[in-house]
């Protein structure tokens, strides 16, 4: 429910160290491990689709809104994760899908976007019309971005039963939906100056629009803290914290910061950010990349498994998810496929000789149990013995383990871990 979401806020804007994380994946182990490990803490848990991972023509999951959103709520069953607990949101909903066209059209299908988002249920709403569509600039101004996104919140103020139920993210400096930035790029804070802008130009738009009442849903402002990854480095927050991005904040009563592409940052980041302002941790690629770390992990000690074989041959016989995100000579670009941090092989997991090559890997580890330990970590296999104690089963236990282990730091509410 979206007063999970408002209470996670007002905590963390009270000097609470509160934050809630946002998982962004359509795995459903990656989501299965998430719900049992915010179950067993007895956490809230945002679980977010895209607008390229979900829409309105399928996305690249083949999923529509509502059916992504039963999707969820079947695992949430599975995994007996309380959906009073679950926080739906829908991530960079916009015309960026559609970009490649006239504006006109591609703010047309986003209207039905976000209609179709907002009657499956998804509360959580970000308003992303940063991207310039056919003859624009790659990222257009603030202003533009604004009158856009308030075109499409008066489709999500019509379209729900209850308005009032409704969060709005808005924001510009964010990385483009499952992109990051190139190696050797700088990372830059986004500067107290700019998120006011940001801030006002959406007030503005929304007045403009004719709904006034809805500002006060904008609970999120997205900016950029000065975390990032690329396929082979991750940009670390900087040290010391920005007082002065905090300082924004103190005028508007119930707004937080929202931090994009947290993934792969260490421990100590996530309490950081809370005390920045920001109460919204987005992840997604370093949990499926924990996934791909497990099942590597178990192929390496089952001599009749081929898994990395069959994801190479997977990847290189479409290579329109990768292609372009990996440069580099042969030998590089073939363990980016597999190991890059960007973790593009996560678009291949679906397929169904990846899921058969799967099952048969879940299978056959039981034979080999006693050689699992050199490759997971003390506390991995600590959890996973816990998973197994509550049913799970050897293979699965482990991979849960490890993807739950990456998710673990990003639970900093005080009190989350007992």
């Amino acid at each position: 429910m979206s007063d999970l979401l408002r209470q996670t806020i007002k905590a963390n804007r009270s000097g609470q160290l509160a934050a809630l994380p946002s998982v962004c994946s359509a795995h459903p182990l990656v989501l299965e491990a998430s719900m049992r490990l915010a179950g067993a803490l007895g956490q809230p848990l945002i679980v977010e689709a895209t607008s390229n991972q979900v829409n309105q023509f399928g996305g690249y999951t083949g999923m529509k809104p509502a059916d992504f959103a039963a999707f969820v709520k079947d695992i949430a069953a599975l995994s007996d994760f309380d959906t009073a607990n679950l926080v739906f949101g829908g991530d960079h909903l916009g015309p960026q899908v559609w970009r490649a066209s006239p504006a006109a059209g591609a703010m047309a299908k986003a209207e039905t976007l976000v209609a179709d988002y907002v009657r499956a249920g998804f509360t959580k709403i970000h308003l992303d019309c940063s991207e310039g569509c056919q003859g624009e600039p790659a990222q257009v101004d603030d202003v533009t971005s604004a009158v856009r996104a308030a075109q499409l919140a008066v489709i999500c103020e019509q379209t729900a039963a209850n308005p009032a139920k409704l969060s709005y993210m808005v924001g510009t400096e964010v990385p483009p939906p499952g992109g990051a930035h190139g190696d050797g790029e700088e990372v830059t804070p986004t500067a107290p100056a700019a998120a006011e802008a940001t801030l006002q130009a959406h007030f503005n738009a929304f007045d403009a629009a004719g709904i006034p009442q809805a500002k006060a849903r904008i609970v999120a402002l997205v900016v950029q803290p000065g975390v990032e990854f690329s396929p082979t480095e991750v940009h670390h927050l900087p040290k010391g914290g920005n007082a002065a991005l905090r300082a924004m904040l103190t005028p508007y009563e119930g707004l937080c910061f929202e931090a994009h592409s947290t993934d792969y940052q260490h421990p100590s980041a996530y309490p950081a950010l809370a005390e920045m302002g920001f109460a919204i941790h987005k992840v997604g690629p370093a949990l499926t990349h924990a996934y791909r770390q497990a099942l590597y992990a178990l192929d390496a000690v089952c001599p009749s498994s081929n898994l990395p074989v069959v994801m190479e041959g997977l990847m290189l016989a479409n290579p329109a998810h990768w292609q372009s995100h990996y440069h580099g000579d042969a030998a590089t670009q073939k363990k980016l496929r597999h190991m890059g941090l960007a973790d593009r092989i996560r678009y291949y997991w679906a397929q169904p000789e990846a899921i058969e090559a799967v099952e048969a890997l879940m299978i056959s580890i039981d034979k080999h149990a006693a050689n699992l330990a050199p490759y997971f970590s003390a506390e991995t296999t600590a959890r996973a013995a816990e998973l197994q104690t509550s049913g799970q089963a050897l293979a699965k236990a482990f991979v849960m383990a490890e993807i739950q282990q990456a998710l673990m730091p990003y639970f900093i509410s005080e009190g989350a871990h007992g």
